[in-house]
């Protein structure tokens, strides 16, 4: 609702992730010159905390009441305190209750935006140093949504479930379709916990996800239905078999007896009205993609950008049941592929052209705010966006990521490895595998990784593998599983034989291998709030662990 107040009068306005934590927000809020925040209650204390920091900061707008008695978390509203300590630290605190007050006494007249004009500063969740603060005028907005419109069309009449981040350009995206067509918003709780029970009780119509979550919807549901023993793991994989069948023969998302059995149920899941699904931010499996349709009856679209193009480059159409790219550009974007020599990608590739994916549009960002460095890396003279991934474009004018420019390192006898490129293979091959992070070291000829495993598809791994009956939940017999070597040369030997069989070189295979049972998360600083690795940040944490995995490979080497 900020925002929309603030496109009407033509002031820009600046998204912060508060999981970057605080050093991240003074930083974006002095960067960017912000001399208004809005925030929920249980930010303000921080705010507060720091505003000798940022001596821009005037003005705090709550968005919860300061007078209520609880605020949106359900604990106990100090409103009285922090208005007390904002008026020792100087700066003006009100609440939403109060700025509509104003607003009523003081109306201002409508400042209609050019398309030119500064819509946002979308800080980019980078995984090293502080964040860049992209800037994103009027005219890109309504360019990606009209190219939006013509692929995901959305009526009055849908339900838009809003959970991602409004500091993240595909989050606030969101919002601008629905608004654009005036759609309904559902937001959740907040509580990452609920968030199924959210979607169950808003029963939405247009699902906006992005491949973590999705992954962890089709795990439940494949072990409940596909994985379960028996006959009802049998009947759920012939309905499967039957309507993926039906799919791709052109008949349609539903099927009177498989629908009545099996699938009305599943649908509940996300409430039972779902007709979209939108999965983008990174890369999704096949077989997830064909298991959501199936299972929820629905178009799954994919789609996929960075901030610099806001947001949107390419999607699937509707109607597309192959998998394994992104669609061709979407009408907002131009796109080229330009060499890559130190990973031997070329314009002139046969059968198809590879290389860095180039954009050029009125998607493109203006640049970096006071970063004029860091725009010229990204932004060519022609007006070309860099984007730092790797693909080609096929036959039909689809587009297929293969690699990624960055994430690249050099192993001693010179060969390059593509980190980002090894670890989706794994992760879109190995269901038991839930984040893997590869690592090779300058001065050694080949990988090692760190792996989170997804205790519901890892428990049954442990338990046929050492002989166990560990219970989900057990957390203790669960950490003490994962440090059994049996285990960990069991997971090696999966690494090894799956790597073999999607094509990767021997040095791209891992010799060695950690089981971390503590995911990569935003709380630990691991993952950016876009759930993309901090790479740097994770080998400095385990730089330790990682040194002692290249002495236990090069020991196993030794006895052979």
């Amino acid at each position: 609702m900020a925002s929309e107040a603030c496109s009407a009068y033509n002031l820009t306005t600046v998204g912060l992730y508060d999981t970057l934590g605080p050093e991240a927000v003074v930083y974006g809020i002095n960067h960017s010159e912000c001399s208004i925040v809005v925030a929920s209650a249980d930010h303000i204390a921080l705010l507060l905390s720091k505003s000798p920091e940022m001596p821009g900061l005037k003005v705090i707008i709550s968005m919860d009441s300061l007078d209520a008695t609880k605020d949106r978390q359900g604990a106990t509203c100090v409103g009285p305190v922090l208005r007390t300590y904002a008026k020792d630290k100087g700066v003006k605190l009100y609440d939403w209750a109060e700025v509509e007050a104003i607003g009523a006494k003081f109306e201002r007249k409508h400042t209609p935006a050019t398309p030119d004009d500064i819509y946002t500063i979308c800080y980019t969740s980078g995984t090293t140093g502080m964040p860049k603060g992209a800037m994103l005028t009027h005219g890109n907005m309504i360019a990606v949504f009209a190219a939006a419109n013509t692929t995901v069309p959305l009526t009055p009449d849908d339900i838009v479930f809003s959970f991602l981040p409004l500091a993240h350009v595909f989050g606030r995206l969101m919002d601008i379709f629905a608004f654009g067509v005036g759609a309904k918003i559902g937001y959740s709780s907040g509580n990452p916990l609920m968030l199924l029970e959210d979607v169950a009780y808003l029963k939405p119509s247009f699902f906006p996800g992005v491949p973590r979550l999705l992954n962890r919807i089709y795990s439940k549901i494949y072990e409940a239905t596909a994985g379960a023993p028996g006959l009802k793991g049998a009947l759920a994989r012939k309905a499967f078999e039957v309507k993926l069948a039906n799919l791709k023969a052109g008949k349609g998302y539903t099927h009177t007896f498989w629908d009545r059995l099996l699938f009305s149920k599943v649908r509940q899941v996300l409430g039972g009205n779902v007709r979209i699904i939108l999965t983008a931010s990174a890369p999704i499996t096949p077989e997830v993609l064909a298991f959501l349709r199936v299972a929820f009856c629905c178009e799954v679209i994919e789609a996929y950008g960075q901030t610099e193009g806001s947001g949107s480059t390419s999607n699937t159409s509707k109607g597309s049941f192959d998998a394994g790219h992104v669609g061709p550009p979407s009408t907002c974007s131009e796109v080229k592929f330009v060499d890559v020599p130190e990973l031997n990608y070329f314009a002139t590739d046969k059968p198809y052209p590879r290389g860095e994916i180039c954009v050029r549009g009125p998607n493109i960002f203006r640049g970096y705010l006071k970063d004029e460095a860091k725009t010229k890396e990204t932004l060519d003279e022609e007006g070309w966006m860099h984007s730092g991934d790797i693909g080609f474009m096929g036959d039909n004018g689809t587009i297929t990521i293969i690699d990624r420019k960055k994430n690249v390192f050099k192993l001693s006898q010179g060969e390059y490895i593509a980190a980002e490129n090894i670890e989706g293979k794994y992760l879109s091959s190995i269901p038991v595998i839930q984040q893997i992070l590869v690592h090779g070291d300058s001065q050694e000829s080949f990988v090692v990784a760190i792996v989170v495993p997804d205790p519901e598809t890892f428990v049954p791994f442990i338990n046929k593998t050492l002989g166990t009956n560990i219970k989900l939940g057990d957390l203790e017999a669960y950490k003490k599983a994962c440090r059994d070597l049996k285990l960990n040369n069991a997971i090696l030997k999966v690494l090894t034989r799956v790597g073999k069989d999607v094509g990767l070189k021997g040095f791209e295979i891992p010799k060695a291998v950690l089981l971390e049972t503590e995911a990569f998360t935003t709380e630990n600083d691991m993952m950016t709030p876009t759930f993309k690795l901090k790479r740097h940040y994770i080998v400095d944490v385990y730089r330790k662990e990682l040194t002692e995995l290249y002495r236990e490979a090069h020991k196993r080497d030794s006895k052979l």
